[in-house]
């Protein structure tokens, strides 16, 4: 599983730029580049609220990560096997304002 470091502190599962989904889905049939994958995970947070799935209350260093951007290198199996990815997003309002930074194509 990657590490995974995300500026989308807007999103619900964001603790301290670590993601405490546990998971997250990476969107992006067709991209070509970064600009053009998305973490369709995002959610908007509301106010000071926060989701955590993670079993000690803080952000996940690794979590699985599916992928369905087919040219990424990373990308096994609709898997990411890079050692660490980057989400960007700081001022998210939807998961189309963001992307995955470690995307790279073929």
């Amino acid at each position: 599983m990657p590490a995974l470091v995300c500026t989308a502190k807007t999103c619900i599962y964001n603790k301290n730029e670590l993601c405490s989904k546990g998971d997250i889905k990476v969107e992006g049939n067709t991209a070509r580049t970064k600009d053009e994958t998305c973490c369709s995970s995002f959610q908007e947070r509301a106010g000071e609220s926060m989701s955590n799935s993670c079993a000690d209350g803080s952000g996940c260093t690794n979590i699985s990560v599916s992928c369905s951007a087919c040219e990424c290198k990373y990308n096994e199996e609709m898997q990411c096997h890079a050692g660490s990815i980057d989400i960007s997003g700081s001022k998210a309002c939807c998961c189309e304002d963001t992307c995955c930074s470690t995307f790279s194509c073929h």
